[in-house]
């Protein structure tokens, strides 16, 4: 009789037996604990029922991080959430890693039904009138332990401009509500708080401005019309207003460019303060008309006034010491005969058989200009010597220097 059939069979019967020690001797851990939903701060623990190995590890993740618990052991495996974690709302997703098996699971926290405070941001700060610019209210509300209040929560949005109040509920979502605010036609200081659940913010404030101003008109002041280099005259703007009648922000530059009669082009500047805007210059030292315009660069502009100045000096006197070396000039008067302010540049240019030697400038001091020329810059011979004085030229021919 052969043996080979018996021991095939007493090998399977082995491998039979073998197979299901093993199943016997497998873990098990079942979730004895049936709370899902908790509120933030309550204390959450997780007990499992075990069949085996008491070797495992609770693995836990919120939004805020992730940590790796060990359990108490008795007669079940107790895990006790930590204070870090369960006092955040949100989703709480937890794994028990064993040899054996894997068990998971996710727990809900609701934050706390009492509101501690109302976080407010509002932004930007300042906003253009006309009602097509806004600003944007946020407002987080959150329990004593910092979590956003559930979804759904009734904020009061509140705001003061003038004579106008008016009250905006928003919901929360996503833990947070907001509100645009438009601005109203007229400049001024919005007023602006958020309510919820019986707790006020602090009261925020936005600055509507007033918008691009439009074309204005331009006026001058001045003690006379004479061209005498000396006095002031002074270019002054219209009250400047935006298309909706708010007067412009102070500080609004603005330039006046002037043109001369020659083409020659000058500027001067000044910013409004009560929507008017100022600037000054001196007064020609001889006779001009000007062209005058003022620009707010890129936005608005005025239409061109044109002023005239008149001659100050209609004639003067010059006078050569007995060398010609010494050339006085003046008296130098104004319109009433009054001496000329000192300043007034008047120059003398010099010219030799026709060519050009030099030119020199001197001020007036008490109605007079002096000019001293020296022998070793201008030698022996015979010179021409031409005087300028506010626009008004006096030439003197075959002036001997020896």
């Amino acid at each position: 009789m052969s043996l080979k059939p018996f021991y095939i069979s007493l090998i399977t019967i082995v491998l039979i037996f073998t197979c299901l020690n093993i199943k016997e001797d497998k873990s098990r851990y079942t979730l004895v604990t049936k709370t899902k939903v908790y509120n933030a701060g309550d204390i959450i623990t997780l007990e499992f029922d075990f069949n085996g190995d008491s070797d495992v590890i609770l693995y836990c993740s919120n939004t805020y991080g992730s940590l790796i618990l060990k359990p108490e052991i008795g007669n079940t495996l107790k895990f006790v959430i930590p204070e870090i974690l369960s006092i955040k709302s949100g989703i709480l997703n937890w794994e028990l890693l064993s040899d054996s098996e894997l068990n998971s699971g996710q727990i809900k926290i609701h934050p706390k039904n009492e509101i501690s405070e109302i976080e407010t941001y509002i932004g930007p700060p300042s906003i253009e009138a006309g009602g097509n610019d806004y600003t944007m209210v946020v407002a987080l509300p959150t329990d004593k332990l910092d979590n956003p209040l559930i979804d759904g929560t009734k904020v009061s949005v509140k705001h003061q401009f003038l004579e106008i109040e008016e009250r905006d509920m928003i919901s929360t979502k996503h833990g947070y509500g907001y509100k645009n605010l438009y601005s109203y036609q007229k400049s001024g200081r919005m007023l602006i708080n958020t309510e919820c659940l019986g707790l006020n913010s602090k009261e925020f404030d936005i600055n509507i401005v007033p918008a691009i101003p439009t074309n204005f008109t331009i006026s001058t002041d001045r003690v006379h019309n004479y061209a005498d280099g000396n006095q002031i005259t002074t270019f002054r703007t219209s009250t400047i207003k935006d298309r909706y009648n708010n007067i412009v922000s102070d500080g609004t530059f603005v330039s006046f460019f002037i043109t001369n009669k020659d083409g020659y082009k000058t500027e001067t500047s000044g910013a409004t303060i009560n929507g008017v805007a100022t600037a000054k210059v001196l007064h020609p030292d001889r006779a001009e008309e000007w062209d005058v315009k003022a620009y707010i660069e890129g936005i608005a502009n005025s239409d061109i006034i044109t002023i005239s100045y008149e001659k100050a000096i209609t004639d003067f006197k010059v006078s050569f010491s007995k060398n010609n070396r010494t050339v006085t000039v003046g008296p130098l008067q104004s319109f009433m005969n009054q001496y000329i302010p000192n300043g007034l540049n008047v120059t003398l240019k010099l010219f030799k058989k026709g060519n050009f030697e030099d030119k020199i400038t001197a001020q007036s001091v008490d109605g007079f200009a002096t000019f001293k020329l020296k022998k070793d810059r201008f030698p022996k011979g015979y010179y021409t010597i031409e005087i300028e004085v506010a626009g008004i030229k006096k030439s003197f021919t075959k002036i001997s220097y020896e």
